[in-house]
């Protein structure tokens, strides 16, 4: 078997879901995207196995362990997703960038993390006794 085929394919997936993560707003196609991208590895695993004639199979068992993780993976994601959408009404990856709960940005909060107004080690007078 020639192992140009199956390593083009592989990188032609990966390619694809490197693309789809960069490229995509939707988190639930980036976790697809991800998964094209773990089943391109899966391909190159299976096609170095069967080209270097293992004979503990090492490449097959690894992709026992990658389909595995890719399963809890995507049943994780998924529920992250859902929460997020159930809580923000959207499930776009761009409009998630402050995952602080409850926080919205004041008119003195310049984004600067070193500045007083939003350092988190400030004493507040009431409480230093």
């Amino acid at each position: 078997m020639h192992l140009a085929y199956p390593a083009v394919l592989a990188a032609l997936l990966f390619c694809t879901g490197l693309y789809g993560v960069l490229a995509r707003r939707n988190a639930i196609l980036v976790l697809m995207s991800v998964e094209l991208m773990l089943n391109a590895v899966n391909l190159n695993l299976v096609a170095f196995d069967v080209w270097l004639r293992d004979t503990l199979h090492a490449g097959q068992a690894l992709t026992l362990f990658t389909i595995a993780i890719a399963a809890a993976e995507i049943g994780i994601g998924l529920a992250i997703v859902l929460m997020v959408y159930r809580n923000r009404g959207t499930s776009d990856v761009d409009r998630l960038r402050d995952t602080a709960e409850g926080h919205e940005p004041g008119p003195h909060d310049s984004g600067d993390p070193t500045s007083p107004s939003t350092s988190t080690s400030t004493v507040r007078p009431e409480v230093a006794a």
